[in-house]
């Protein structure tokens, strides 16, 4: 009995240091994979494999972002497009609305001109009315002076003489009047030629020693106002 029992007790001892040894051995071989460089290979392998991976992965994108940046570029460059033509149309506009804006000026500044003009005709020949009908007065007086003949004048009667001293006179005055006023008279000379902007031809004399189309006798005597003719000398005209 008590050999049986050694037996059990240095068989347990054997089992229990069979334990010990691999717990021990087991405690050694997990420090040497942590401590050793084992173990910084290891790491420094998933390390570069991580690497490795991310830098595919970055390969994978980068197309992508390229394709991205080309997309935004063409984006950018059709709203450049986009703004030149824009642009160009709005230069249309302004040029065409500076063109109608200089017009216009030119039409309000010829339209300004003409009512100038207007008003300066209005001034100058608002009274042609009034003068054409003094006309009438002066060639009742002209013809009055005409008809006194310069015998009678010079006989020494007083009282005709008197009255055409009157007449002439009033005669002047009022050639003095018309001539403030812009009235001038207009007296063909006989021997010169015809104007028919001045000169309205009556008859046609055949006078052979003169020559064609001039002045042979003078009935009426024309007027200008203001350098315009606002009735014209009545005249006899030369035809051979």
């Amino acid at each position: 009995m008590q050999q049986e029992q050694g037996r059990r007790v240095i068989a347990m001892a054997g089992v229990n240091m069979q334990l010990m040894f691999r717990r021990v051995f087991l405690t050694h071989s997990t420090l040497l994979r942590r401590n050793t460089p084992l173990g910084w290979i290891y790491g420094s392998r998933s390390l570069s494999a991580t690497t490795e991976s991310a830098s595919q992965q970055a390969s994978k994108e980068e197309p992508e972002a390229t394709g991205e940046s080309r997309a935004s570029e063409d984006q950018l460059q059709e709203i450049i497009e986009s703004l030149n033509k824009e642009k160009e149309s709005l230069s249309k506009k302004v040029a065409d609305f500076q063109d109608k804006y200089q017009r216009t000026l030119a039409d309000r500044e010829n339209v300004r001109n003409r009512l100038e003009k207007q008003i300066i005709e209005a001034k100058q020949f608002g009274i042609q009315g009034f003068c054409k009908d003094l006309l009438e007065v002066s060639d009742v007086f002209h013809k009055a002076i005409e008809s006194v003949p310069s015998e009678k004048i010079e006989s020494g009667n007083s009282d005709l003489k008197t009255l055409y001293d009157g007449l002439v006179m009033t005669e002047n005055q009022l050639l003095s009047v018309f001539r403030r006023h812009g009235l001038e008279k207009i007296v063909p000379k006989l021997g010169e030629k015809f104007d028919p902007s001045l000169q309205e031809a009556m008859f046609e004399l055949p006078l052979p020693e003169q020559e064609t189309g001039t002045v042979a006798h003078v009935i009426r005597f024309g007027w200008t106002l203001h350098s315009r003719c606002i009735r014209s000398a009545q005249v006899g005209v030369v035809k051979n």
